[in-house]
């Protein structure tokens, strides 16, 4: 590597760490004013609400990035401006892509890391801040949880085990109840190939019922074609909240993504696999629309950061805004999902990497 590529990446790497210090710190000096009372009112201390900060700054660093990877950009060719740097480089023969290419190289190296973060780091992190200020601060103990596909859920009065529908979550299939006393002991098993909701009541298909004395010991079975049933539960009290189907990793979604078509949350998983990884790659379209931006205001307003930095940060509040709204759209299934989610990419970048060669 030559001494000015390792003196471009260094800069940009220096601006990084101060530009992700200040939005982090920010961040969680916001975040904290925010929850601090709901941790006081839980009786939780302050301990427990700065460990759940410091537990969250993974998710912050995620978020934060792709703003932090344009920033840093855009600070660091507008230092080299300021400084005669860049004129001096373009006097000895560099081009504008080629002093721009070690600054590309050092962003796609730092979303590499990030997506790694969210691989490994993230989840554990994110599953422990979930918990506690779902089940710790807000006290709600979560009732379901999903495991190679299926949904165990706590009843009211029974256990449930099934394999949500795709296509219907009015349907479960593989369908099991276990029912359960005051003390805790089985007194029924359900089992059937399919639970169908009407909006009132649950009727189940080709399965069978066996009951239990107060013991525990087997006395009577039945087998049906189809059965209308009272449960306590309906379709909405089985489905897992949002938050859990984030804390996945990326190679997880991806096997739930990449599954039959058949497979349960395949769907969910599609979209919020598209939706984590084109938000970490944010950063690199970004970076390439707002290098021409910060050249172009060079030439026509002087060397000054005052006007670059905002314009840098309208322009990515106004990608993120069109990025957001095509995973809306996905999320609707007005649109396809990939589309959505690497279309903003496409085309930011493309034109971005135009405008930069045609500054030669």
């Amino acid at each position: 590597m030559k001494l000015v590529d390792r003196y471009l990446i260094g800069q940009f790497f220096r601006n990084l760490a101060l530009v992700m210090g200040s939005l982090l710190a920010i961040y969680l000096l916001i975040d904290f004013f925010e929850r601090v009372d709901n941790f006081l009112a839980a009786e939780l201390g302050m301990g427990m609400a700065v460990n759940y900060l410091l537990l969250k700054i993974p998710l912050i660093i995620e978020q934060i990035m792709p703003i932090c990877l344009l920033l840093a950009g855009i600070i660091t060719l507008g230092l080299l401006n300021r400084h005669h740097e860049m004129m001096a480089l373009q006097a000895a023969g560099l081009s504008t892509p080629r002093i721009i290419r070690p600054l590309l190289l050092a962003a796609t190296t730092t979303t590499l890391l990030t997506l790694a973060l969210s691989q490994w780091l993230l989840p554990p992190t994110m599953a422990e801040t979930n918990r506690i200020w779902y089940e710790q601060v807000r006290q709600q103990s979560a009732k379901g949880i999903e495991r190679h596909g299926r949904i165990y859920h706590r009843g009211a009065e029974g256990l449930y085990s099934f394999i949500p529908s795709e296509e219907d979550q009015t349907e479960l299939h593989d369908f099991t109840y276990l029912l359960r006393d005051g003390d805790f002991r089985l007194t029924a098993l359900i089992t059937a190939a399919k639970a169908s909701w009407d909006g009132n009541r649950w009727t189940l298909h080709n399965g069978q019922i066996k009951s239990g004395d107060r013991e525990g010991r087997e006395f009577g079975s039945e087998i049906f074609q189809q059965r209308q049933m009272e449960l306590p539960e309906k379709p909405a009290d089985f489905f897992l909240p949002p938050y859990a189907l984030a804390e996945r990793s990326l190679s997880t979604l991806w096997r739930q993504a990449s599954s039959p078509a058949a497979s349960p949350r395949r769907q969910e998983a599609r979209l919020e696999l598209h939706k984590k990884t084109s938000y970490i790659l944010l950063g690199l379209p970004l970076l390439l629309t707002g290098i021409p931006l910060l050249l172009w205001m060079h030439r026509g307003r002087g060397r000054d950061l005052a006007l670059a930095i905002p314009a840098a940060a309208m322009l990515a509040f106004i990608t993120w805004g069109l990025w957001s709204v095509g995973q809306a759209m996905a999320g609707a299934a007005y649109l396809p999902p990939a589309l959505t989610a690497w279309l903003i990419h496409l085309v930011a970048g493309g034109l971005g990497w135009y405008f930069i060669s045609r500054n030669g």
